[in-house]
């Protein structure tokens, strides 16, 4: 450890603020214009990238606020709010982009590399030493001159380069396979469309005969209620969910197939999981975001979990539904099905009209769907199954390169492991 040297963060990094929107300020949808970045944006990638849930300034706000931008490559960490310490780093799509007043970013200026305060800061030992500065119990923050007094352990600039060569390695692992996933959704998304949306009778958003005002019987169509199936929710225990037991997988992370936030994971106690089988997931059931959000506004998500992501043994709350049709082949052609614009649009008029959004078991059962008896739809499940395994093998790695990335640099910094050991095993 004599190789080591303990430095201030405010000592070898520059550290500033976001900027909060001028009042009456409102964000917009329009990609040609300017991303601003909030604090929600940090929830799924630690290397952030531009993507669809962005929204935007118009240029006249960009002008007001240009002084509180972001580049590709500075770190943001949270200050505010329930993601308080949550560290991320900008991706090479967000050149440019205006900064929430509820985040700083960090620039590296001296000894310290800016990959490595990154790395440290995203460690077990920088998390720790970040919580330690967080002031306020009913309203916590983190305030700057706090930030700036965070002390960084680091060991020489050619040390720190290696460190972060073989952590960047996972993350670029890490990246790859996020890549396959999305490459492999978006060919089942396609083949989907291709085979279920662009004909009859979804064609022009239509779902009946546009003559008999009917659905024709010739697309096999029935309604969930009256085909073999199971829907429920999960139970909430006495007490609430804990810290440590089995997990238990809320609304916030139903968001879409590979999807997972380990940050937001809550528990039930085991003695209450062995005593209910009552949402247990045992893989390949379509989950459905029930309820929850702003009154009058309801949007359903959905997801399939199995193959052990993101976890072995596994329930939902009381706030999801798992719905199983019997077959893993129809679940996931309902996970692609569901997404629809009629199905959709449905789920949203319906949820959003209750007092705390959302929908219930008939609402679900009331849905109508291509029969099973279709040989199209299980010759869409036979091509995209393979697809999906793929994907929640590459989930299920990810998440174990993500946990040796995170636990590499303390147990590097204690001598618990030596860095050419580390490097020898990743050469062969």
């Amino acid at each position: 450890m004599e190789e080591w040297k303990e430095y201030r963060l405010g000592d070898v990094a520059i550290i500033k603020g976001g900027k909060r929107l001028p009042k009456g300020i409102e964000l917009i949808s329009n990609p040609n214009t300017h991303p601003y970045i909030r604090i929600s944006d940090m929830y799924v990638n630690k290397t952030m990238e531009l993507t669809s849930s962005y929204r935007y300034v118009d240029n006249n706000t960009f002008n007001k606020i240009k002084n509180y931008i972001v580049n590709s490559g500075d770190i943001i960490l949270a200050i505010v709010g329930n993601t308080i310490g949550l560290v991320a780093i900008i991706g090479k799509s967000l050149n440019n982009a205006n900064l929430t007043e509820n985040c700083v970013k960090i620039i590296a200026n001296k000894e310290v590399s800016q990959e490595y305060i990154y790395y440290y800061l995203t460690s077990i030992y920088g998390q720790n030493k970040i919580k330690k500065s967080i002031v306020g119990a009913a309203q916590p923050k983190l305030p700057i001159k706090n930030i700036i007094s965070i002390t960084i352990s680091a060991p020489s600039k050619e040390l720190q380069e290696r460190t972060t060569n073989i952590l960047s390695s996972l993350d670029d692992k890490i990246e790859l396979n996020r890549r396959i996933n999305e490459n492999l959704e978006q060919q089942a998304q396609a083949l989907f469309k291709s085979w279920f949306v662009d004909f009859e009778p979804f064609k022009d958003g239509k779902f009946v005969d546009s003559e008999l005002g009917m659905i024709p019987e010739r697309f096999n169509i029935k309604y969930i209620g009256d085909i073999p199936h199971t829907i429920e929710s999960g139970r909430r225990p006495k007490g609430g969910a804990t810290d440590k037991g089995v997990p238990s997988i809320g609304a916030e992370n139903i968001k879409g197939l590979g999807v997972y936030d380990y940050s937001k994971t809550k528990y039930i106690p085991k003695e209450f999981a062995l005593t209910t089988n009552r949402g247990k997931i045992n893989g390949y059931e379509l989950l459905i975001y029930k309820d929850g959000g702003k009154p009058g506004y309801f949007i359903p998500n959905y997801t399939i979990f199995g193959d052990g992501f993101p976890f072995e043994n596994m329930f939902i709350n009381e706030h999801v539904f798992k719905l199983d049709l019997l077959n893993k082949e129809y679940n996931i052609f309902a996970y692609f099905y569901m997404q629809t614009p009629f199905i959709m649009n449905q789920l949203n008029s319906i949820g959003g009209k209750a007092a705390i959004p959302g929908i219930n078991t008939k609402d679900v059962e009331s849905l109508p769907i291509f029969s099973y008896e279709n040989n199209k739809i299980k010759e869409f499940g036979n091509i995209v199954l393979p697809m999906i395994k793929r994907i929640l093998k590459n989930c299920r790695e990810n998440s174990r390169l993500a946990q040796l990335r995170d636990t590499l640099l303390p147990k590097l910094m204690s001598g618990e492991l030596k860095l050419s050991e580390i490097e020898t095993k990743l050469d062969e």
